[in-house]
């Protein structure tokens, strides 16, 4: 039975990262992890893991608005293979069209500037990636 979730949103420089849990169905954000050239600091990814330890791990799939996948979705799925792999976690692929652009909205209306570097959107991401699964998986 599935009870703690981990999400990543992935992206190339950064990863966002998200928590959560069935019984309460809530999704927090957590910092993201660092990339270089979409590779993060696999220890990292084991201390979430270890941490958190996770029933699933979900991992946004960013498609096209058609629908078509992209380099990035390759990217993302590679991402996903290796931390099932690495980990042995179960790992679903999640459709992640317009988190990014939800996220961006989100800090807006906080009040946040566009300079989203010291406002990242990466975890937000994440986190509606995970609230979305929650929304579509009531048990």
């Amino acid at each position: 039975m599935i009870k703690a979730l981990l999400a990543f949103d992935y992206g190339t420089k950064n990863i966002g990262v998200a928590t959560g849990q069935i019984i309460t169905s809530s999704a927090n954000s957590q910092p993201p992890l660092k990339a270089k050239d979409g590779i993060p600091d696999w220890n990292h990814v084991e201390k979430l893991i270890a941490e958190w330890k996770p029933d699933l791990v979900l991992v946004g799939l960013p498609l096209n608005m058609d629908g078509s996948e992209s380099e990035l979705s390759a990217r993302a799925r590679k991402f996903a293979n290796r931390l099932h792999g690495r980990f042995g976690v179960k790992i679903e692929m999640v459709d992640e069209r317009l988190t990014s652009f939800e996220a961006k909205g989100e800090v807006m209306s906080r009040g946040g500037s566009r300079d989203y570097k010291h406002n990242p959107v990466d975890s937000i991401a994440a986190r509606l990636i995970l609230e979305g699964w929650l929304a579509n998986n009531q048990h």
